[in-house]
């Protein structure tokens, strides 16, 4: 690649960053078309698919064969299982799944987490310091925690893990996280990940499940204020006990 390719290259990985960091994708984070995007900068598609392939690379987008690229980390197949039991079970029992499961995960992450993935965390963690609306914030903050879990790289730790994080996706949920978040909040979040990822960086396991726990306390008592007002004023339904058959 040419010197003014490279510029070409760069300056649409710029505008394609943009485009990430406004919220616009829609919940799904889906990007346009190569095609579209190609119109929409004025430029070929060569350097469309060049920028978005040094995106994927930092694990800032990725792609599915036949369904486009999406901002973020992927999410597991195996989470759709979630759709069957999310109407069984209630924002608690979910909290505390996670506390049961990703301080394990984080720990198996400093174990395992290779350098590059490690360098991905860190600009996950900065894309959603940067993010500048709840949908964005969501995105960016799942795919972190994604991250995480995939690097683990124990298969059903990852199930677990998926099916929490497609529960975790109900729209009433996530409507009540982003009310849970302000701009001391988002700073104390972006200092908890930072010192998760250090951790795993280190390759020190109980300082990375020692980090993970404390995080996800930090937001669960957050979480809890906000869902214990909206279950006042919706008939505790975000607490209801699961029902039995």
């Amino acid at each position: 690649m040419n010197v003014m390719s490279k510029g070409h290259t760069a300056q649409v990985r710029g505008r394609l960053l943009d485009l990430i960091k406004s919220g616009d994708l829609g919940s799904d984070g889906k990007l346009p078309t190569e095609r579209a995007l190609s119109d929409r900068f004025g430029v070929g598609r060569r350097f469309v698919r060049q920028a978005l392939d040094a995106l994927e690379a930092e694990g800032l987008v990725w792609r599915r064969q036949g369904k486009g690229t999406f901002a973020g980390q992927p999410l597991d197949p195996m989470g759709d299982l979630a759709a069957k039991i999310t109407g069984e079970t209630n924002a608690l029992e979910v909290m505390e799944a996670r506390l049961c499961i990703e301080p394990e995960l984080a720990a198996l992450c400093a174990k395992r987490m290779l350098p590059n993935e490690v360098a991905r965390l860190r600009i996950l963690a900065q894309r959603q310091w940067e993010a500048s609306d709840a949908q964005a914030i969501e995105l960016w903050d799942g795919s972190l925690h994604r991250l995480i879990a995939q690097c683990a790289r124990n298969r059903p730790l990852l199930t677990a893990f998926s099916l929490l994080d497609k529960i975790r996706s109900n729209p009433d949920w996530v409507a009540i996280r982003a009310k849970a978040r302000d701009m001391a909040s988002l700073q104390v979040t972006h200092s908890e990940h930072t010192a998760l990822i250090d951790a795993i960086a280190a390759g020190h396991a109980q300082a990375a499940r020692t980090a993970m726990r404390d995080h996800l306390e930090t937001r669960f008592d957050a979480l809890r204020q906000e869902f214990e007002a909206a279950g006042a004023e919706q008939g505790d339904a975000f607490f209801a006990a699961p029902t039995k058959t």
